[in-house]
Parts: C-alpha cells; structure tokens; sequence
C-alpha cells in the first residue's frame, strides 16, 4: 500500500499546476518524485537523466539556470533529504515487488515520459 503512495506523487504534482511558474516546490513531493523516478529510470532507460526536465514539465516550467538553482536549493533542505530518507526506505521495503503495483509504476512513468514530450522543446 505504501508504494502506491511513492507511485501517486508524479500524479499529484501534475494536478496542481496554477502558478507554478512563481513558486518554490514543495521539498517533501520532490523527495517522493525522485524516489519514484529512480524506478521509471531502471525500466526505461530513454528515461534515464531526464529527472529533472520531467519534474519541470509537470509544473509547466522550462528548464533553465533559475529553475536548476530552484531544484538544487529544494534538495538540500532538511525535508528533503528527510522525506528522501524514508521514501528511498519505504521503496526498499518487501512490498514495493507487488506486480501490481510495479505495473502501476510502468503506467505513471509512460505518463510521465509523453508529458514531458508534449513540453516545447528550448530553442538552441
């Protein structure tokens, strides 16, 4: 049940979209994100180094100098890296190999990957 919980988190982010632009994320679902998206890496590796530009696409924020910086304050604080704890703790749990849930994981990375794809890509 606790997986469904690491599972949701990409979900839940891409609900709460209004105005993401001008604020901070929240440490705690970012943790969450990031333990989940090590799961999306390990079963598609297309996926894999795109952590943050996904995580972006779900805020519909571009990926840039100040959104990097923003990302990179929200990982070194303390709820971070203690919800990072405990989420990386509860993904090495027995349960997190129910197949049920690891198809579920499958579904909401493939969603997350085609958000991403949808993003407008930066001109160079």
């Amino acid at each position: 049940m606790r997986i469904h919980c690491l599972i949701a988190a990409p979900l839940v982010l891409a609900c709460a979209t209004a105005a993401a632009q001008n604020r901070s994320f929240d440490a705690k679902g970012l943790a969450r994100y990031d333990a989940s998206y090590l799961h999306c890496e390990a079963a598609f590796p297309e996926m894999k180094g795109h952590r943050d530009q996904a995580y972006l696409s779900l805020w519909r924020v571009k990926p840039g100098p100040k959104s990097a910086a923003l990302l990179t304050e929200v990982r070194g604080s303390a709820p971070y890296k203690s919800e990072q704890r405990i989420a990386t703790r509860r993904a090495a749990s027995p349960g997190a190999g129910d197949p049920a849930a690891v198809q579920a994981l499958e579904r909401q990375c493939k969603g997350l990957w085609g958000e991403m794809q949808r993003m407008p890509k930066p001109a160079k």
